[in-house]
């Protein structure tokens, strides 16, 4: 299996339309042509949390969305890329809940970590913990065992309720790697051709580390992990939010990683008619990349663009951002904060409202994406040029809603009579469909307030020019007859 160089849609399972049968209507009425490279559908499974990311299994669809007849009928026309998140599990899956009961006479016990697997005495050490790169603010939620009536303590990275309804994984256990196999020959099964490691990054836990990315175990990890997807012709997308240079070391690795830093650019160019900090950028990323401008969590800051950003220049974007309707999501622990106390994680919003709903500055900063060498995803609520839901974060308290509207059959169709949909579907076209995009990729001498980009292919060359100071983008392209032609985005 080789990932095709062309467009993919992320969405929800029950985001455009909702359900997977529907999903799958929209998909071929109205975007057989569009997204050739395929479509990552978030987690589709029963979840008891953090919408799909706590899963209690991957051997089954969660009945509201359909079934896996419905992802496999999906996977006829679009290659499917789903998520695992190998770090961890729900507290209401099977496995767990019998760990719960029986405690550590369940046959499940070793799935998980208790403490004595890090503290010989079960008993936390608060400087090792110190070190650690929380996601909350203990790294272990309590349980109480039913049979025995004793307290057990089990590592959960992340989760907003106490006890945490995600339960880490001990990736070391002969267990956990038995039901991982599991999970990946059913995802063969059932036509899933990429799979996501969503968290990869927190799985190695060693103390006197950040318990983050911790080197070499992960690359360890990686290799036992990348054998056996090979052997089922499966591709794996490792997903780690880190300082850009851990993913520079993915990519030495031979994975593929995704572009975090690139939003951030693309936005800081567009608002401040500079192109110089981007250009630099363009000029020495990795190529093997998968690239995004909105996701279903935000526009990441810190840590990903740690040591490539000042917090003077971030915190003047985010402020314009601020005033555009998003809101924030903040680094817990003090030790990763900036020195001057700089605690951005993500900036949230819908990526056509952060550019003030401006047609041709939105067009703009999908240009970039589509020219910058990777697979090309976008984010349905960007497909649709939808808007902040502020209604939405409102209603649940949850920051995250503003970029999570899910669309109604009626809103799809008003979407797609909007100007800026239909031309964002004609530029996802071109980069479906032009050959030079799997040729020689170049970034052009071009003034401050200026950026041109292009690809070259035997004889198809293709280059993107926008001027800043309007926000206008012209790709200029040698067409079948060997004629220059102004495509004006």
């Amino acid at each position: 299996m080789t990932v095709k160089n062309q467009v993919q849609l992320i969405t929800y399972p029950d985001s455009l339309g909702g359900n997977l049968k529907v999903l799958n209507g929209v998909l071929l009425k109205h975007f057989s042509d569009i997204f050739k490279g395929g479509v990552h559908i978030l987690p589709p499974f029963p979840s008891s949390g953090d919408r799909g990311f706590a899963p209690l299994t991957y051997l089954e669809i969660e009945p509201s969305f359909g079934t896996w007849a419905d992802i496999r009928a999906i996977g006829e026309n679009f290659d499917v890329l789903v998520d695992l998140m190998v770090n961890h599990i729900s507290r209401q899956s099977e496995y767990f809940q019998d760990f719960l009961k029986k405690g550590r006479q369940s046959e499940y016990a070793d799935l998980f970590i208790t403490l004595d697997k890090l503290w010989g005495d079960g008993k936390p050490v608060q400087a090792d913990i110190d070190k650690m790169f929380l996601r909350r603010p203990l790294p272990y939620s309590t349980f109480t065992i039913e049979e025995t009536g004793e307290e057990e303590k089990v590592w959960t990275t992340f989760g907003k309720t106490d006890p945490s309804e995600q339960i880490d994984l001990d990736i070391k256990s002969e267990k956990v790697k038995q039901l991982l196999t599991e999970f990946f020959m059913n995802f063969k099964e059932q036509n899933v051709k990429i799979v996501r490691l969503d968290a990869v990054g927190y799985v190695i836990k060693k103390l006197g580390t950040s318990c983050f990315f911790v080197e070499p175990e992960i690359y360890e990890f990686l290799d036992w992990i990348v054998e056996l997807a090979n052997s089922l012709e499966i591709e794996l997308l490792p997903e780690v939010h880190s300082h850009y240079s851990i993913q520079y070391k993915l990519a030495e690795h031979g994975c593929w990683i995704y572009d975090f830093i690139l939003p951030y650019r693309i936005l800081d160019t567009l608002i401040n008619r500079s192109s110089g900090a981007l250009r630099d950028y363009l000029k020495t990323r990795p190529h093997k990349q998968f690239t995004m401008l909105d996701c279903h969590d935000g526009v990441p800051v810190k840590p990903d663009l740690d040591d490539l950003i000042g917090t003077k220049e971030a915190r003047e974007l985010v402020d314009v951002c601020l005033e555009r309707g998003s809101n924030l999501s903040l680094i817990l622990s003090d030790e990763h904060k900036a020195e001057d106390g700089f605690d951005v994680h993500q900036i949230r919003c819908s990526y056509y409202s952060v550019l003030n709903c401006d047609d041709d500055a939105y067009l703009a900063a999908r240009a970039i994406q589509f020219f910058a060498p990777g697979i090309p995803q976008v984010y349905y609520v960007g497909l649709l040029a939808g808007e902040n839901d502020l209604e939405n974060v409102e209603k649940t308290g949850e920051g995250r809603e503003i970029n999570r509207h899910n669309f109604s059959l009626d809103e799809i169709e008003q979407s797609l009579e909007k100007e800026v949909v239909q031309r964002l579907l004609t530029l996802i076209r071109f980069r479906n469909e032009y050959d030079a995009f799997n040729g020689n990729f170049e970034v052009l001498e071009s003034a401050e307030d200026e950026i041109r980009l292009s690809w070259e292919k035997e004889s198809q060359r293709c280059t993107l020019f926008i001027d800043l100071k309007t926000n206008k983008s012209v790709i200029d392209y040698i067409d079948a007859h060997g004629k220059v032609v102004h495509y004006f985005v």
